[in-house]
């Protein structure tokens, strides 16, 4: 199978077609696979690694203010189909697939123009605008989440599937004892890979309030790489560096296994941190990010808190003492948090192969028409 894909912007668009290009690969070994992004999108640092080429095409986003750029991105919205169906002609896929991103538009829309088979995953609880501008003109959207398909204008277009993982995110039982020694529990907290302010500082009070008082917990939290000085400031003003089951870290390189140790994990609601917490079964509290295009971390996170999977906080109702509480009834409750580990396993799905199976079938007609 010749497969482009595209979708770029952030991780969390990317990743979701690195793990579709990946399960492409491992079931077909003659496929051959490329990706379509733009010149400064995070997709020319993430893609390559896997041994993928990046074909590239000119596109951006449009801006909420009224501006120049915006006149710009209406010539381009235009133009780049044009450009695009030239790299289409010259690749000659069997399918196109998007992931989201202001870039999947003019790859998609040249792909169903030209009568390609084309597919879409949207990871969020709310469609992004690529994926509303495309939904008209493909075969198939794939989402993450049920409540996605209620709100698209083609609803019988769309599958719920869940959201793809690159591999590494499956349970290991091996990993529970090494990353937790002789501690009875362990809490994992983070902000995400660059750091999230907000997030640092409830962590840090959190670890003065509560975890430095339980020698048994073992708690781990990862500042990002903006924010690590000031965090690691407040951990010492705070005095927290002479408690030994306190750990603060820049980044977690080995999230998969300090993931499937923990009993609760504390983070934001990004939609791919959501389907690795499904994956793993684990009981989570959730503080949405609210610098976000149209909330969508937040309605993500009440997808889960609806099916009592996981307890949710914004930042504006954290006040002083809030996540303490929250955190201590949990962590202590093997009820409560056995409850949220068979809640959120609904969460989780075979997404990899349901897809790989869905466009392989689509391939398969529409070549037969």
């Amino acid at each position: 199978m010749r497969v482009l894909m595209t979708g770029g912007g952030t991780g969390g668009h990317v990743n979701p077609a690195i793990a579709i290009a990946n399960t492409i690969r491992e079931k077909e070994k003659d496929s051959v696979i490329a990706f379509v992004g733009t010149k400064r999108g995070i997709e020319n640092k993430l893609v390559p690694k896997f041994g993928y080429e990046v074909y590239h095409i000119e596109i951006q986003g449009l801006k909420r203010k009224l501006t120049l750029s915006n006149l710009k991105t209406a010539y381009l919205t235009v133009t780049s189909v044009f450009k695009a169906k030239k790299l289409i002609k010259e690749f000659k896929p069997d399918v196109v697939i998007g992931t989201g991103g202001y870039v999947c538009w003019p790859i998609v829309k040249a792909a169903a123009d030209m009568g390609i088979p084309t597919v879409l995953h949207e990871s969020n609880a709310l469609a992004g605008v690529a994926v509303r501008m495309l939904e008209k003109y493909v075969d198939i959207v794939y989402t993450n989440f049920e409540a996605t398909i209620k709100k698209l204008k083609y609803p019988n277009k769309a599958v719920r599937v869940g959201n793809p993982l690159i591999s590494g995110f499956e349970t290991d039982v091996s990993a529970v004892s090494e990353v937790k020694g002789n501690y009875k529990k362990l809490i994992l907290s983070y902000g995400g890979s660059l750091g999230a302010m907000r997030v640092n500082q409830e962590m840090m009070a959190l670890m003065r309030d509560f975890s430095c008082k339980h020698p048994d917990i073992l708690h781990i939290h990862a500042s990002g790489a903006i924010e690590k000085d000031s965090t690691l400031a407040l951990f010492k003003e705070y005095g927290l560096e002479k408690y030994d089951n306190l750990q603060l870290v820049e980044y977690i390189y080995d999230m998969p296994k300090k993931m499937a140790a923990a009993d609760l994990v504390i983070s934001r609601a990004g939609a791919m941190t959501l389907s690795e917490l499904a994956m793993l079964k684990k009981p989570c509290v959730l503080i949405p990010s609210p610098n976000v295009t149209d909330n969508h971390q937040y309605k993500n996170a009440v997808e889960l808190e609806k099916k009592n999977a996981a307890v949710v906080f914004e930042e504006k109702d954290l006040a002083e003492g809030v996540l303490v509480s929250a955190v201590r009834d949990l962590i202590f409750d093997d009820n409560k948090l056995a409850d949220m580990q068979k809640n959120i396993k609904g969460f989780a799905e075979n997404t990899n192969t349901l897809i790989y199976e869905g466009v392989k079938k689509l391939v398969e007609e529409k070549g037969r028409k």
